[in-house]
């Protein structure tokens, strides 16, 4: 997957700009500021739909600007040709796929493939739950888009769910709640062994990763927790034994909805938090895996976003990384305030571009 053109406006400082990005590896270089940053994250817009910096409505739309504006095309294996465009306000969105307009975000996301490696990213293992449950999900509905499996069960549990939680707002009698329990507990039995394989399929290629970038944290493992005790009980038992409770508390409290996983390491105890830099290890192996994995099922590397390399990775760890990459044959995006030495000794052909107060110009 590579993209061969790419259109923005109204991204932040950004002036409106169109990019011809290689077909290997990009550096983008700039002051602090100078909106380098905001390239990646107008890519990661069109491929998630959301900011990797927090809310769309929190100031990624430009100042006097009406909307966040981004197209792409690409080209993926076998000659196919691939376009896609979002317009968000921050409020609403409206997005177009290969010439027709989308009604689903999901739909016009699944399309364009990214993994991005930011400052923020650590986040993926010492932060809430959610980010983890977003990474499965993203996993899981990229890989088995094709078979289209995921994604319609994801929006049914979610659906069910949201039913549940208006019935238990207005505290409805449990009759009424039974056939939304059998809808939920169907649903979700189902999303859960979906993420627990994938789980299982990410498992060696983690440990392999965490081994390489992280050897003295020791074996690693990937510990799922589906959301409900599911070695005691189906998940209908539990929203029944729950019931009493979330009719009380006015939201379902057990489910996928709140499923997590965790990394242990072998030569870390299991009460001890990992430092940032570990973190940042460990989240850099969770995403190679995940790429890997994607790379294994569709034939392609999706393409890879790294924001401000030279201050997330040491020289040594920036080596290893683009080495794995550079023989993945992946596009990948860098931003740095300069030319990253790594990047420069890494035989690798470059497209360089450059920022300045929020205008990009082929350097």
């Amino acid at each position: 997957m590579q993209l061969t053109r790419l259109v923005v406006s109204g991204v932040r400082n950004l002036q409106p700009l169109e990019l011809a990005p290689g077909p290997q590896l990009n550096l983008v270089v700039g002051a602090n500021g100078a909106g380098k940053t905001s390239l990646l994250e107008a890519i990661h817009l069109l491929a998630y739909g959301r900011s990797f910096r927090g809310r769309v409505r929190d100031g990624l739309v430009r100042t006097g600007a009406e909307a966040a504006e981004v197209f792409a095309e690409w080209a993926e294996p076998g000659g196919v040709r691939r376009r896609a465009g979002l317009r968000h306000t921050g409020q609403e969105w409206t997005g177009r796929l290969d010439g027709e307009a989308v009604r689903q975000l999901g739909d016009l996301c699944a399309a364009l493939a990214a993994v991005s490696f930011e400052p923020g990213s650590h986040t993926l293992v010492t932060g809430s739950a959610e980010a983890r449950r977003r990474y499965l999900d993203w996993g899981l509905f990229h890989v088995e888009h094709g078979e289209g499996r995921f994604h319609p069960l994801w929006r049914r549990y979610a659906r069910a769910l949201k039913q549940r939680n208006v019935l238990l707002k207005q505290r409805a009698p449990g009759h009424q709640l039974d056939a939304w329990d059998a809808e939920l507990a169907s649903a979700g039995e189902h999303l859960d062994q979906e993420r627990r394989r994938y789980v299982e399929r990410l498992q060696p290629r983690f440990a392999a990763l965490s081994a390489s970038l992280a050897p003295g944290l020791g074996e690693a493992g990937l510990d799922y927790r589906p959301g409900w005790r599911r070695d005691q009980m189906p998940l209908a038992d539990a929203l029944l034994l729950a019931r009493e409770r979330d009719q009380v508390a006015g939201f379902t409290s057990v489910g996928p909805h709140r499923a997590d996983w965790r990394v242990g390491h072998l030569l870390r105890p299991a009460q001890e938090a990992l430092s940032r830099g570990q973190a940042k290890l460990t989240a850099l192996a969770c995403l190679l895996a995940q790429a890997e994995d994607f790379a294994d099922v569709r034939g392609h590397w999706p393409v890879f976003l790294l924001d401000d390399l030279a201050s997330e990775l040491d020289r040594d760890h920036q080596r290893r990384l683009l080495e794995r990459l550079r023989g993945s044959g992946a596009q990948v995006f860098v931003t740095g305030t300069d030319p990253i030495p790594a990047l420069l000794e890494a035989d690798w052909p470059i497209a360089m571009f450059h920022v300045e107060h929020g205008r990009l110009r082929a350097a």
